[in-house]
């Protein structure tokens, strides 16, 4: 299964941003300010005045491998993330990722594909076996929690993830970087693309201010 993203939903807009920046005057739309935003929202961008651009919000479902989810968990900030836990419950159903750039590499007949999916299916045959096993010894509780170590790090979860702009932008620069992992990587122009998409692009102006 690939990894997916889902816009769930936003709040804010080119012209929020540029009220929020202009709060410290008047936030009076006049049409000669209004014919000023993507002046205004450009050099907020440039020159580090960013706090106004933290009065939106972008909002994702997206379901991904561990690898990728600790990436959204490291060096971020004002992002906020909420995930499938097996701690909590039993994931009956097997989620995983397999690589798209590992196809055909390995022997013909028994391809590091191929290796990868067998590795994972018996890392969640173990899984549920071992829930079932450990239950009654452990209880339920302590059988979930541990029972998950038999699961890969290609095991997919869905997670919730809210940015600010502010945020995004950050996120955009750390992992839609030709240094990033690709799965992340990946993941990141997808967000950037469901923005873009967004009817009646609210952001136009301010993904030009971030050269985005």
């Amino acid at each position: 299964m690939s990894n997916k993203v889902e816009l769930l939903g936003y709040y804010g807009s080119d012209t929020i941003h540029a009220q929020s920046a202009w709060t410290s005057t008047s936030r009076d739309l006049t049409e000669e300010k209004l014919n000023r935003v993507g002046k205004l929202l450009t050099m907020l961008a440039k020159d580090g005045h960013h706090t106004p651009f933290e009065k939106s919000s972008l909002h994702f479902l997206v379901t991904i491998d561990q690898a990728t989810h600790i990436h959204l968990l490291k060096h971020r900030i004002g992002v906020s993330i909420n995930g499938e836990s097996a701690r909590y419950k039993e994931l009956k159903e097997d989620k995983f990722y397999l690589p798209e750039d590992w196809k055909g590499l390995g022997d013909e007949n028994d391809t590091w594909l191929s290796r990868l999916k067998t590795y994972t299916d018996k890392g969640n045959e173990l899984y549920h076996n071992c829930l079932e096993d450990l239950t009654p010894i452990l209880g339920r509780k302590r059988a979930k929690e541990s029972a998950r170590f038999f699961k890969t790090f290609n095991s997919q979860i869905s997670m919730d993830v809210m940015f600010n702009w502010r945020s995004f932008y950050h996120f955009q620069q750390l992992r839609n970087s030709e240094h990033a992992q690709l799965e992340v990587r990946e993941l990141s122009q997808m967000m950037l693309d469901l923005v873009k998409n967004i009817e009646g692009n609210p952001f136009e102006l301010t993904l030009k201010a971030f050269d985005l």
